[in-house]
């Protein structure tokens, strides 16, 4: 049965003979065969209805092996009978139209719609400067537990509003970073959510004045309006770590791994810096180590540091994943944590609480981060914020565990 309800073995030779003519097929073949590709009736007046410069458009498999031919919204319009602009406007709901269109309409399009499959052109509809119900995010490192918690919440929100998440993992490449910002250009999108560790100024202003699409950045701050910032204070977190280590747990030999050439790594370290300054307590040189935010960069820097002559008695890592690192290496070393080297951490990352001991570390609550990020750039999408780029600043505080 063909889906307009109408069986091939209902037609009559007069209603073959209106019948457009299928290249290679004669019309005697549409009652037997059922390898019809498009089937037009136009202007056939069928069981006393008449469907006076009106067509409908059948398509049928030829086998189970063809692909389906894309349905356009031509295709919808013609099954519903109306104009393809009103199609438009009954199936986009961003539409700015003022056009009233009556119930029956709507029901009779969306019935069309649903009856040929049809799905909306994601990227033509951003072409013409309407919503395309998604956001992109891009982060600096898929397998650091501290992105999945963030981008959790993100994702709820957004699919809370209909919209779908696409996300880049830049691996803290600089290339990739870049890549991403020339992917947004070409594919558009409502809005980005940024977790830059590389991108500079005129690559964030070139993506906004290219794409006009609202941005959101995680800890970076760029100086472009329009810019949202969501940060975590991790400069004060890494001060206050650094002072409870020296005041509450006397120590005086204290080292540091960071990551270099980042702006989370320059401010902790600065921090740290200030804090063992304020005390009058040294830096050595070889007190100071680089890593790059993993858990093999955490084993590397402790077994140097615990191998030198007169190593520290305690190790702050930038991040959860190196500080892991530190207390693995440290375990396998034959040392006892905290008694013979204490380990703090910063992120605060379920795995902080899985390992033994458990590791005293810097909460940045990236729920709460997470939570911001979406909120600040829906208000920008949907135009409840216009004005200049708002910082959102979210405190860190010290968990207390059994490394330090």
């Amino acid at each position: 049965m063909l889906s307009a309800g109408i069986h091939p073995s209902a037609l009559t030779d007069a209603h073959k003979s209106a019948l457009y003519p299928v290249k290679g097929k004669s019309t005697r073949s549409l009652t037997s065969k059922r390898d019809l590709l498009i089937l037009q009736i136009d202007k056939l007046n069928l069981r006393d209805k008449t469907y006076a410069g009106k067509r409908l458009h059948y398509q049928m498999a030829e086998s189970k092996n063809n692909a389906r031919k894309s349905v356009t919204v031509r295709d919808v319009a013609r099954l519903a009978g109306v104009s393809q602009s009103t199609v438009s406007r009954v199936l986009n709901p961003n539409s700015d139209s003022v056009v009233s269109i009556s119930e029956e309409t709507i029901k009779r399009v969306h019935e069309a719609a649903a009856q040929l499959g049809y799905r909306p052109n994601l990227a033509a509809r951003g072409l013409r400067g309407q919503k395309t119900q998604l956001i992109a995010v891009m982060i600096a490192d898929i397998a650091n537990p501290y992105y999945h918690i963030m981008l959790r919440k993100v994702q709820e929100i957004a699919r809370a509003r209909d919209y779908d998440v696409i996300l880049a993992d830049t691996n803290h490449d600089p290339h990739n970073e870049r890549l991403f910002v020339e992917g947004i250009l070409r594919r558009p999108v409502d809005g980005v959510i940024l977790m830059p560790y590389h991108l500079e100024e005129n690559d964030v202003k070139r993506l906004v004045d290219r794409t006009g699409a609202p941005v959101v950045v995680v800890s970076r701050r760029y100086r472009y309006d329009g810019v949202d910032h969501v940060y975590a204070d991790d400069g004060q977190g890494a001060y206050d770590a650094t002072r409870w280590l020296i005041t509450r747990r006397a120590h005086r030999r204290i080292a540091f791994i960071g990551v270099p050439n980042t702006s989370p790594g320059e401010r902790r370290l600065s921090a740290f810096r200030q804090a063992m300054s304020e005390s009058r307590l040294p830096v050595p040189d070889a007190y100071v180590k680089s890593g790059d935010f993993t858990s093999e960069a955490g084993e590397r820097a402790m077994e140097e540091l615990m191998s030198l002559p007169e190593p520290p008695t305690a190790v702050f890592a930038c991040n959860d994943l190196m500080g892991l690192g530190c207390i693995m290496r440290a375990k396998a070393m034959g040392l006892s944590i905290p008694r013979d080297v204490a380990v703090v951490g910063f992120d605060d990352i379920p795995q902080a609480s899985w390992i033994s001991p458990k590791l005293t570390t810097v909460s940045q609550h990236p729920l709460e981060i997470g939570q911001r990020l979406a909120q600040a750039l829906f208000e920008r999408i949907d135009g409840i914020e216009c004005g200049p780029g708002r910082d959102f600043k979210i405190p860190c505080h010290l968990v207390v565990r059994e490394s330090a």
